[in-house]
């Protein structure tokens, strides 16, 4: 169930190879192409919310998660070592781009920026939902790219660091916030290859990355991408209940078990009218066992046979000399 095929995700595995690598490259894309650093300067990790939201969409994702239950071997534990020998780094570099982000912010209209930076997470969600977009659309870096041209403005150029030392933690944050869900993830892979569609995830998560640039360009969506991801968690989760098949399971050896048992005894299994028990006493009327009533209508009939055959002994039937109606019917 949780095999992805997802073309993107085939064709990195090709490029690559191997656990640690794949799953690197998956992870640091963002702060390779750019996405992380125009978020920064975007305002999308102004808060700690936000930060949160970022990482759970940028860092983590639905290609993070099939990366690690598809694609990585071992079990959980060394799972678990090959993510935190990509997360470690990976908050490392968020951090360092974090603080350098108001040098690149010196050299750039951030207005038009941001646009591109929309368009960027935009083009993101279009190719995790489908691969068929995908292939239409242009690769992340080279939007980023066209955006550092659109937005270059190098007359305010400035070497400054970072000097708001809350946007740098949540910058943290969301890389932290990424590499915990990769780690969560890697646990829980066991009972999540065998309860989870990834599939199913993947196009939640990219409706969740849609609302994001939505969000950055200042409509009020608020939270509603991180909403979007956590029902696509939960719709994602494939328990198949079959109840109804083990209630017809259980009867049928209910009934098998009855059978081999008299089977077993040589004896019949009593039914409804049966005769009662020695030593019980008659039984009431209504019972199974017969009424009084029907006992002597019984006892009736055999007297009147016996009269019968008595009266054939004394008697030639021309000299019977008893009138029609006094006879008795059953003669």
């Amino acid at each position: 169930m949780s095999t992805s095929q997802h073309p993107v995700a085939l064709r990195l595995e090709r490029i690559v190879g191997g656990n640690a690598r794949l799953l690197a490259l998956v992870m640091m894309l963002p702060l390779i192409d750019g996405v992380f650093p125009a978020l920064i300067l975007a305002g999308a990790v102004d808060d700690p919310l936000g930060a949160i939201q970022v990482g759970l969409l940028i860092f983590g994702g639905s290609a993070t998660v099939a990366v690690i239950l598809a694609e990585m071997t071992g079990t959980p534990r060394e799972q678990a070592a090959v993510v935190l020998l990509v997360g470690i780094p990976l908050i490392l570099l968020a951090a360092v781009q974090a603080a350098l982000a108001p040098a690149i912010e010196s050299v750039l209209d951030i207005v038009i920026f941001e646009r591109f930076a929309a368009l960027v997470i935009a083009a993101i969600a279009a190719k995790t939902a489908s691969a068929t977009i995908g292939e239409y659309l242009p690769n992340p870096g080279v939007i980023i790219a066209l955006g550092l041209v659109a937005s270059l403005d190098p007359n305010g150029a400035q070497v400054v660091v970072m000097d708001d030392p809350a946007l740098v933690a949540n910058a943290t944050l969301a890389a932290v916030v990424g590499v915990i869900f990769a780690l969560t993830i890697a646990l829980a892979g066991p009972y999540l290859r065998e309860y989870m569609d990834i599939d199913r995830f993947r196009f939640g998560s990219a409706v969740a990355l849609g609302l994001l640039p939505l969000s950055l360009l200042g409509m009020a969506f608020g939270q509603a991408p991180l909403a979007a991801l956590l029902v696509a968690a939960v719709f994602a989760i494939d328990i198949q209940l079959d109840r109804s098949g083990e209630d017809d399971t259980g009867a049928a050896s209910i009934v098998a078990d009855g059978s081999s048992t008299a089977d077993a005894t040589g004896m019949p299994i009593q039914t409804m009218g049966t005769a009662p028990a020695v030593g019980t006493g008659p039984l009431p009327d209504g019972g199974s066992g017969g009424t009084d009533r029907d006992a002597d209508e019984r006892s009736g009939d055999d007297s009147a046979a016996a009269d019968a055959d008595d009266a054939d002994d004394s008697t030639y039937p021309g000299d019977d000399s008893t009138d029609t109606e006094g006879r008795a019917p059953w003669l």
